[in-house]
């Protein structure tokens, strides 16, 4: 099938142009949703011809920047591509290319860093100002001009609805059976016209399997046969084992003490190594008919589907490696029966966090002695990609972990400190801390017990012997003793990074 035999719609047929001739309809100062969540469902072609007509309008001494939004991460050939470009004055809300990564850093580009079940409502209550428009990836157009989607959802939905134009990007990659697999809600509100969102279980489907999208706001539309890429996963190693092994270890205590049964709850799973090996490691647990509610389907998930553990997998976007992804695509009738793919604003949702009772698993760059987590900054100041969706979910879950080896930078950086230089989950939201060396179960302890117990079960003993130090002396001379504290001390450690390379003394 050609591209153009996806394009039902005549009205839309019309509209067929190239990706520089749909670029130049995006003018310097523009707002531009674009699709994408991860490296998946994300616009390939136009983001490379807008890259090049902004670096020739710089060339020619032209101001020429855009702000950009869209579901949060996405591939080289949008986020690197402008970001090379030095196209980008405003991003939100998620970046995790290396090239953008250090213009925000460098102060060039203004990063808006938030909850990602925070975007959809904020658009919609005006407080990023106006959205000039959308480009999205799409794997087909209907006959009613309805949008068939591809791999990602993220905020396509908000991004149509709200912008003043439409561009779209028709992927003939995507495989047409991905139409069915996508759960598109349309009954969200703002205050004071709010619902309950109607979901009971992770794999209820409240919605419809397309985008609603008015043909008169298309203005352009690109066919395009380019594949995702997401960043590939490494072996799994003995380290991120050791933690996943922590992990289960703890399901189990909680099966046996009657909190959770061998069906566990549904699962939400940060992207990365450490959360592959914890999917790995449930294959050949005693948990049984799982379920995922998650915001990526990463490949351990697939692994669960297609060993039977795992009954259903909620997300809004996946993030897998070409192997995985080469076996979603050959399989994927069997896949769009376990997978449901939702808009950010529920896949993500609080509401629905809470009353399904998630596991959330994330990951983290430090953990302080008190349970608070950093998993955004660098020794305080430098950005590493943002918070996502673990917030939305550690607050709302039933049970929140977070996990991370105990060190970092061949030891030069221990991962559980005094303070940390960054707070993005603070410790009464926080129940699970996993790292190689062990569990600290923070639930219903205050804090000087939660300062024993992380320093006991999780700190690497290079560093334990310097945390205890601490708060020995913490605990003899803070200026109050409910959590023991000395400020002049306390991110001494990142300061003895910064100017030596270790935090050790």
């Amino acid at each position: 099938m050609s591209t153009s035999d996806r394009i039902k719609n005549n009205q839309l047929r019309s509209k067929i142009m190239s990706a520089d001739d749909a670029a130049s309809l995006i003018k310097s100062g523009d707002t531009v949703g674009m699709s994408g969540f991860t490296g998946s469902g994300y616009p390939k072609a136009l983001p490379q011809a807008l890259a090049g007509q902004i670096e020739a309008a710089h060339d020619a001494g032209e101001q020429f920047k855009i702000g950009l939004w869209t579901g949060a991460s996405t591939g080289p050939e949008l986020d690197g591509a402008l970001a090379k470009a030095d196209a980008i004055q405003y991003r939100l809300p998620y970046n995790s290319d290396p090239i953008e990564r250090e213009k925000i850093n460098r102060g060039e580009v203004d990063y808006f860093d938030l909850h990602l079940s925070h975007v959809a409502p904020m658009v919609w209550e005006g407080f990023f100002g106006n959205l000039d428009v959308a480009v999205i990836e799409v794997t087909g157009v209907k006959e009613d001009g309805s949008l068939i989607p591809a791999t990602s959802i993220g905020n396509n939905k908000t991004w149509i609805d709200c912008a003043d134009k439409v561009i779209l990007e028709v992927n003939r990659w995507h495989d047409v059976r991905m139409e069915g697999m996508a759960d598109i809600y349309y009954g969200t509100a703002l205050p004071p016209n709010r619902v309950p969102i109607p979901m009971m279980h992770a794999d209820d489907r409240i919605g419809q399997s397309t985008f609603r999208c008015d043909p008169h706001k298309v203005v352009g539309i690109i066919e395009t046969d380019l594949p995702d890429k997401n960043a590939p996963f490494p072996p799994i190693d003995d380290m991120s084992r050791t933690i996943a092994g922590h992990l289960m270890e703890f399901l189990k205590w909680e099966v046996k003490k009657g909190r959770l049964t061998n069906k566990l709850l549904p699962l939400q799973s940060g992207v990365g190594n450490v959360a592959n090996a914890v999917l790995d490691g449930l294959l050949d647990s005693p948990f049984h008919d799982l379920m995922a509610y998650t915001e990526v389907i990463q490949d351990g998930m697939m692994d669960l589907l297609d060993s039977g553990k795992m009954l259903a997998a909620s997300s809004t976007a996946f993030g897998l490696s070409d192997t995985a992804a080469k076996r979603f695509r050959e399989n994927l009738d069997f896949y769009r029966e376990k997978i449901i793919l939702r808009p950010q604003e529920i896949s993500n949702h609080p509401e629905v966090i809470r009353r399904l009772g998630t596991i959330s698993m994330n990951g983290m760059i430090e953990a302080d002695i008190f349970g608070n987590i950093n998993s955004t900054h660098v020794m305080a100041s430098r950005i590493m990609n943002g918070i996502g969706g673990s917030g939305d979910f550690t607050r709302n879950a039933y049970l929140s972990c977070f996990v991370s080896p105990s060190i970092a930078k061949r030891g030069d950086i221990s991962t559980i400190v005094p303070q940390v230089s960054h707070v993005d989950h603070i410790t009464q939201d926080v129940m699970i801390i996993v790292t190689e060396q062990g569990l600290a179960d923070l639930r219903g302890l205050p804090p000087k017990q939660r300062a024993e117990t992380i320093i006991k079960n999780c700190a690497h003993p290079s560093y334990r012997p310097m945390l205890e130090d601490y708060y020995d002396r913490a605990k003899k001379n803070a200026f109050g003793l409910h959590s023991p504290a000395l400020p002049s001390e306390s991110l001494a450690w990142h300061q003895r990074f910064i100017e030596s390379g270790s935090m050790r003394k």
